[in-house]
């Protein structure tokens, strides 16, 4: 991914983007993609774009395992973490959902993800915190709760589930209020282009109907072009 895509899938939301995969593809059907509400901290928040480093946690019962396991691989997390290709998202799977408590996502491991460079996180747990978090590192989540639960790291770096997407370590991700997607490897030559034509194209229906005197054959007119345009 170079600097100038980069910088148009900071400004552009979610929905754009999925539109634009479709349109390099020349078809519909992308599906990579999280179903369902998810929550936002930062809704107004530009997106957040970066490779996953991810992980699994869980907080509904005690860890089982010896202490210092649980020390080590904690470690082992925040090391993934911080070392990880940039940018970066965190996309963390609570194994406990959909009764997931622990509020991982809190003021403290919101600015420590920011400190390592990070760019969001992203998890179908719990955060918490709302007034706190850092600016500059939106939390896209599938609830807000009070309590941190007895939350370990169960896995680092493996293939995760949030939503119903699948996303594997270092998949290219792009989350907002609206929710997630993975950008397949494939369209990211054509992206770019893709993302420029589908705002272009859209104009063609917009700006018509934000016209004074707008009426049926306005729009006739208008539609007629955007569906030409899109074809």
């Amino acid at each position: 991914m170079n600097e100038n895509l980069l910088k148009l899938l900071q400004k552009v939301d979610t929905p754009t983007v999925c539109n634009a995969i479709e349109f390099a593809q020349g078809k519909r059907g992308f599906n990579a993609f999280t179903r369902g509400t998810m929550l936002a901290s930062h809704p107004d928040a530009p997106a957040m774009v970066g490779y996953a480093c991810t992980a699994r946690i869980a907080a509904v019962a005690p860890p089982t395992e010896a202490p210092e396991v649980i020390k080590a691989r904690r470690m082992a997390y925040y090391r993934h973490m911080s070392e990880g290709p940039r940018p970066a998202v965190v996309v963390i799977e609570d194994m406990d959902f959909p009764h997931c408590i622990g509020a991982y996502w809190g003021e403290i491991n919101t600015t420590v993800h920011k400190g390592f460079g990070m760019s969001g996180a992203l998890t179908n747990g719990v955060m918490r915190d709302l007034g706190d978090l850092p600016d500059g590192f939106p939390v896209v989540a599938g609830s807000i709760g009070p309590s941190h639960g007895f939350v370990h790291v169960k896995e680092v770096g493996k293939t995760v589930t949030i939503f119903g997407m699948e996303v594997a370590d270092s998949d290219l991700i792009h989350a907002d209020q609206h929710g997630a997607l993975v950008i397949p490897p494939d369209v990211l030559p054509m992206l770019e282009a893709a993302i420029h034509k589908l705002m272009d194209t859209e104009k063609l229906a917009l700006d018509p109907a934000r016209r004074a005197g707008f009426d049926f054959n306005a729009f006739e007119a208008a539609w007629t072009a955007f569906e030409k345009a899109r074809t």
